[in-house]
């Protein structure tokens, strides 16, 4: 299945999220693609338009940068910016960014974010034709237990992890404190770069279930699990391992089949 895609550039306003819903829908129709498929289409695309609109510009103008990439079995969406990257807000009482990165994760087959520090942002989304239980010829797909991300060194990363964090937090019903305490463990993993990170990006996956969630950074290089966890010590004030329930390295490969570390904890309410 291949169809001819396109770009699109246009002033990052919320009236023009709708226009870019509407190339999309266009799109969607040349592929095929079903009513129900082309509804979580058009919600990740929304999603991560509004990210570009609420976030990249702080209410000046500026410019939104699509492009659809349709291949055999799957559409690559680009939405892209040339702001400031997404940087922590004083007034949270808008949308949040947090919200819209798990709903993109839930819907897409996968999704990477890069750039920030000034640079612009870009979100890349791969979107399977076919919904998740009807590929691998009628068997139903592995369903994932959680939600993955990678995302490419700098400013951006930690409000990304923050409010990624953060959302799934809230989500678990965790306290005020204990909900500023795992922000914080993710700060301490966006703070260590992409040095220690096998493909250099930092990766980071987390499974939420009732008042928990199990965290896994990586894959790591050799040492870069313990280089994590020596990055939390606060001088004169202990650890921040101490606001997790468990820490441990353990072992693990890389998407390739290569030997990595990870770093796995579990924060509870």
């Amino acid at each position: 299945m291949t169809a001819a895609g396109f770009e699109l550039a246009l002033p990052a306003t919320a009236e023009n999220v709708i226009v870019v819903r509407q190339a999309i829908s266009g799109v969607a129709e040349a592929l095929g693609l079903g009513a129900s498929r082309l509804a979580d289409l058009k919600t990740v695309v929304t999603e991560a338009c509004n990210n570009v609109v609420l976030h990249a510009y702080d209410g000046d103008a500026g410019p939104l940068h699509v492009v659809a990439e349709p291949g055999d079995d799957e559409l690559v969406i680009h939405v892209a910016d040339e702001g400031h990257g997404f940087r922590p807000r004083a007034n949270e009482g808008d949308a949040s960014l947090g919200l819209g990165l798990p709903l993109i994760a839930a819907l897409s087959d996968s999704f990477e974010i890069s750039g920030g520090a000034g640079q612009g942002s870009r979100t890349t989304i791969r979107f399977g034709y076919s919904p998740p239980e009807a590929r691998n010829n009628g068997s139903p797909a592995s369903v994932p237990t959680e939600l993955a991300l990678a995302v490419t060194p700098g400013a951006i990363v930690k409000p990304v992890l923050a409010r990624v964090i953060g959302a799934l937090a809230a989500r678990a019903e965790f306290s005020v404190d204990r909900l500023a305490d795992t922000v914080l463990l993710g700060d301490a993993v966006s703070s260590s770069g992409g040095g220690d990170f096998s493909d250099g990006r930092v990766g980071i996956s987390i499974k939420d279930a009732e008042g928990s969630l199990d965290v896994r950074v990586g894959p790591l290089v050799e040492g870069g699990g313990e280089r994590l966890m020596s990055e939390m010590d606060v001088p004169g004030a202990g650890s921040l391992r101490s606001l997790a329930s468990s820490m441990e390295v353990t072992k693990g490969e890389t998407a390739d089949g290569e030997a990595a570390e990870f770093l796995e904890f579990e924060v509870s309410s």
